[in-house]
């Protein structure tokens, strides 16, 4: 009788481990084989694969990977199967600085996976493709002398849904310079007050490319400062989210819309008005009256990372900065065969912006020429995965940097940030005002 219930249950295991289905989180682990990622010109770049399901490894799935100089056409390519533990993937070597990105992508149930590891190699010795024109300084110095003749105007509306026990906080617009000499035009944020009585430090934040609503920087006002979160295309930044849903299907567009406008002149390319904005917003910050009169900070990711810098480089009253992974930096690398930073206006020929009037109007505008002039001390933060703004072009503008710098590199991630690097970062914002 017991060897009956045995098989009996035997039987009705093995039915049921027949009959069940898997759906598990199915993950790609592409690491390169050296801890720290970085490798000596000429040296072979290893990359460890591995397909997981559950945290087990996918053994006998096929795998497609592709390796070369980021942004680049890859120079190895081939099909491979994942074993068990991990698969070693030979993803050639590079001859001069710069990173080589190894991707990897796999099909598991109709379903595609990718991830990608990247190999850096000498990131330290990477110079700027983009040039420095003769007259850089000028063309900004007579831009500023325009702003500087317009009244800021300052219009605050208080938000009440916002606010907390400890901030006010308010919608507010400045006036700005127009999209040519004759005009003017507003700039709005989200600013946020300490109640408590004294002074403080200053706080401005600029946005990632885009458009959408804002709240504020509520948290960091909670912590003493007085922060501005700006928006950067002459429109309120609390309206409905359904107003900028529909603007970046059409004239908002991040996929090189806005970014490409009016690039073959220097004097009304889109980003004129919006890096005079910045400005704009510090004059704000300055006058305010529980503003500490000394410290100014600058901080933001992406698009706001690029005007971070450019924020640092054009105003003196800026005494700290933390940009994460900026973009707008060297996008001229394209033109020598290399990376070149976000929107990527020069990666294709056929968009048509490989001539010299739009290329000589980016020189202006770009990240690394800012950050020559940057005098203030700075913590940057990026990854080396990051396919949006890649680490060439971000490095090409920190090795430039002449002012007290920090690295802080998380540099597993691609185009976002974690928690340890963000906690960092704000440890080094309030010390840099004594906290």
């Amino acid at each position: 009788m017991r060897r009956l219930i045995g098989t009996v249950v035997a039987v009705a295991v093995g039915t049921w481990a027949i009959g069940q289905e898997r759906a598990g989180a199915v993950r790609v682990s592409v690491v390169p084989d050296r801890a720290d990622w970085s490798y000596a010109i000429g040296a072979p770049a290893r990359f460890h694969v591995t397909v997981t399901r559950d945290g087990h490894g996918l053994a006998g799935t096929p795998v497609k990977v592709a390796c070369g100089p980021e942004q680049m056409p890859p120079l190895v390519e081939k099909a491979a199967t994942a074993t068990a533990d991990r698969l070693v993937v030979d993803g050639g070597t590079m001859k001069e600085p710069g990173f080589l990105r190894c991707a990897v992508t796999t099909t598991v149930d109709g379903r595609e996976y990718r991830s990608v590891g990247t190999a850096a190699y000498a990131p330290e010795r990477i110079e700027p493709a983009v040039e420095n024109p003769a007259d850089f300084d000028a063309f900004w110095t007579g831009a500023k002398e325009a702003l500087a003749k317009l009244p800021i105007d300052a219009r605050l509306a208080p938000k009440p849904e916002l606010s907390t026990g400890k901030v006010d906080v308010f919608h507010v617009s400045l006036q700005n310079v127009g999209s040519d000499a004759r005009g003017t035009s507003r700039f709005y944020g989200i600013l946020a007050v300490p109640k408590a009585e004294g002074r403080f430090p200053a706080l401005m934040n600029p946005p990632g490319a885009g458009a959408r609503p804002y709240r504020g920087l509520v948290d960091a006002a909670e912590r003493g400062f007085i922060t501005l979160q700006v928006g950067i295309h002459g429109i309120p930044v609390d309206l409905p989210g359904e107003v900028y849903e529909g603007l970046l299907a059409g004239a908002f567009n991040t996929g090189r819309g806005y970014a490409a406008f009016n690039l073959d002149d220097r004097d009304h390319y889109y980003y004129r008005r919006v890096y005079l904005g910045c400005l704009r917003a510090n004059d704000f910050l300055v006058s305010h009256p529980k503003w500490d009169g000394k410290n100014l900070i600058v901080t933001g990711g992406s698009q706001g990372g690029a005007l971070t810098i450019t924020t640092a480089g054009l105003d003196p009253r800026v005494t700290a900065l933390a940009p994460y992974y900026p973009a707008l930096s060297d996008m001229a690398g394209y033109l020598k065969g290399r990376a070149g930073g976000w929107p990527h206006l020069f990666k294709d020929e056929k968009d048509g912006h490989r001539i010299p009037a739009k290329v000589r109007t980016a020189a202006y505008y770009d990240v690394v020429n800012f950050a020559r002039r940057v005098k203030a001390p700075g913590l940057y933060a990026w990854g080396w995965n990051d396919e949006v703004c890649p680490p060439t072009s971000m490095h090409a503008a920190y090795n430039v940097v002449t002012a007290p710098k920090q690295l802080l590199l998380a540099v597993e991630t691609g185009h976002n940030t974690v928690p340890e690097e963000t906690a960092k970062v704000d440890r080094w914002i309030d010390a840099r005002v004594g906290r």
